[in-house]
């Protein structure tokens, strides 16, 4: 849970440099090294964003609809902080330290029904 958020916080500020480097690109300057170098930088960042969205969804049996707003929060810049911090209240992003059999454990508010843990 630790590794998505830093993956959320990490994409939002590639976000923020690959912005500052197209400024650069289109602007004055005209020069394409901060877009060279932060766009491969954020493209990676995105990728392990979307796959931990997708890795967390799963142990924390996140509705499909919570999937797919993390998924789309990862294209508008800085969005991802929003939903790392909707969820962190939601209890999604916490997993109970009692085991599930499978090392897993429980995720929080795992007692209350799914169709709950998605509502805002």
């Amino acid at each position: 849970m630790r590794l998505f958020v830093l993956a959320a916080v990490a994409e939002a500020i590639s976000w923020l440099a690959l912005l500052v480097g197209m400024a650069v690109k289109y602007g004055p300057p005209g020069n394409e090294i901060g877009v060279q170098i932060f766009g491969p930088v954020h493209g990676g960042l995105f990728l392990a964003y979307v796959g931990l969205v997708l890795l967390v969804a799963r142990l924390g049996r996140w509705r499909w609809l919570t999937v797919g707003v993390a998924l789309v929060c990862a294209v508008p810049p800085f969005a991802t902080l929003g939903f790392e911090r909707w969820a962190r209240r939601r209890g999604l992003l916490t997993v109970s330290s009692t085991g599930s059999g499978t090392g897993a454990g429980q995720p929080a508010g795992a007692d209350r029904p799914l169709e709950d843990a998605a509502r805002p």
